[in-house]
């Protein structure tokens, strides 16, 4: 891994890549992890282009009050993939926000479910507009959530 960076470095030196290259260039540890992943315990494994897996382990660090991993992180990994794998499609240059993403919980998580895998594909990619699906499962194959993001393509401002 390359030495510790600012986030705003590392942003500007990822949107000069095309997507795919820069969801590959982080895979192989040439930029740091975002910080939500660290923070949240998940990192990308796979991309190619509409496509973008992760890896994530429940802990007991994630839990609401009822001992179940909390929504928001099974949230968060839909919106990561779905985010990811529009990402993969962009041409230098251009950048994505989440302008929705819906999810629907199928079974609880919990930190004995083990790794989950959410792997996120492109379902339409239109010049301003970017939807895409998600799922998660767990080691078996079980579902354990499903969901659908719509991202907005960012283009730098141009200065006058």
């Amino acid at each position: 891994m390359t030495a510790p960076q600012d986030f705003q470095t590392t942003a500007k030196q990822l949107i000069a890549l095309n997507g795919l290259e820069a969801m590959r260039a982080l895979i192989a540890g040439q930029f740091p992890p975002p910080s939500i992943s660290t923070t949240l315990g998940f990192r990308l494994a796979e991309v190619e282009d509409g496509r973008a897996v992760f890896l994530g382990d429940p802990t007991d660090r994630i839990l609401n009050p009822l001992g179940i991993v909390h929504g928001g992180w099974a949230l968060t990994l839909i919106d990561s993939c779905c985010g990811c794998a529009a990402h993969t499609t962009l041409a230098p240059g251009l950048g994505y926000t989440t302008v929705e993403t819906k999810v629907n919980f199928v079974r609880a998580i919990t930190p004995e479910t083990g790794q989950v895998r959410a792997e996120g594909l492109v379902v339409a990619r239109g010049r301003t507009i970017i939807t895409a699906e998600g799922k998660l499962t767990d080691a078996r194959g079980r579902l354990l959530a499903h969901g659908t993001s719509t991202l907005m393509v960012l283009r730098q401002e141009k200065s006058q």
